[in-house]
């Protein structure tokens, strides 16, 4: 939604916002300094591709939600799209495609089911959602507690006007997600030299724990391999935390920081995913097995 345009009222109404669902758009940057993480979708290339079918902008803001349950109910003529994790999609009951241009008129209801690959949907609107903006975000950063409310039943939700740009495809070819094991990337460092054995990151696989959140994925050993240990108890001063720091704290399992990541931390850094790779920790399901790959450093 453009700046200045004035939203249109009573778009939405949330029947079920399923197990978890916020409003996200692409974050808040700039506030650092002011002690505010970025925030903003967890999965930015799915929410990205939900705006473009229907024509938003790409930062417009959408509906997150975790492994489905979702249910809407149009209160007046809406074009949506349904992208992220795989899930059954239903209009009145009667399947539709995710990745496609969806068409409501006012009294159907969108159903998104539980998510069968992946971990989290996302759900765009034509005009994008027009909820109060935080800092000029309308994300909500679940660690802060600031942009809108988590969704509720009964929920209505404004929507802006309409871009001037209609919808150009009507179903996007994208893969779906794996249920099996996931390759992710790794530049170790800045602290891979408080461990005894930083290499142990890239042997064997981990196992994404069901302690995750918008904040960050836990790993665990599924197979007796040992964690990652520390070479001493030092105490390390509290550093900035970039999106995609793997944390290591006393017990040897790595969390992987998302979006609502804490800005600062006291724990060893061994590595940090970059950015093009978040997806695939953001979208992997507890149990889902993965792989760190090292990177080359910048130097190298």
């Amino acid at each position: 939604m453009g700046p200045g345009s004035s939203p249109l009222s009573g778009g939405l109404r949330v029947l079920d916002p399923g197990a978890g669902a916020t409003i996200q758009d692409l974050g808040r940057p700039g506030w650092f300094s002011a002690g505010v993480g970025v925030s903003g979708a967890a999965d930015p290339l799915s929410l990205r591709l939900a705006n473009r079918l229907v024509a938003n902008d790409e930062g417009d803001a959408g509906i997150e939600c975790v492994l489905g349950g979702l249910r809407l109910e149009a209160l007046t003529p809406v074009t949506l799209a349904v992208t992220g994790a795989t899930a059954p999609v239903t209009v009145d009951d009667t399947g539709v495609a995710l990745n496609a241009v969806l068409h409501l008129r006012p009294g159907q209801s969108l159903h998104v089911g539980p998510a069968t690959a992946g971990l989290r949907v996302y759900v765009a609107v034509r005009g994008g959602l027009a909820v109060e903006p935080v800092l000029g975000s309308r994300s909500r950063d679940t660690l802060a507690g600031l942009g809108p409310e988590p969704l509720q039943a009964g929920d209505e939700l404004p929507i802006g006007p309409p871009p001037a740009n209609w919808p150009m495809v009507d179903l996007a070819p994208v893969p779906s997600f794996t249920t099996g094991t996931v390759s992710v990337r790794v530049e170790l460092g800045p602290r891979d030299d408080w461990f005894t054995r930083p290499e142990d990151l890239f042997e064997g696989h981990w196992q994404v724990s069901d302690r995750l959140d918008r904040v960050g994925v836990r790993l665990e050993r599924p197979d007796g391999l040992p964690g990652l240990t520390r070479r001493d108890d030092r105490e390390l001063p509290t550093e900035g935390m970039p999106l995609g720091a793997i944390q290591v704290p006393p017990s040897g399992e790595p969390v992987v920081f998302l979006a609502d990541h804490p800005i600062t931390g006291g724990y060893p850094v061994i590595g940090v995913v970059p950015a093009a790779d978040i997806t695939v920790v953001a979208q992997a399901r507890p149990g889902q097995q993965l792989v760190f790959d090292q990177r080359r450093s910048r130097s190298g």
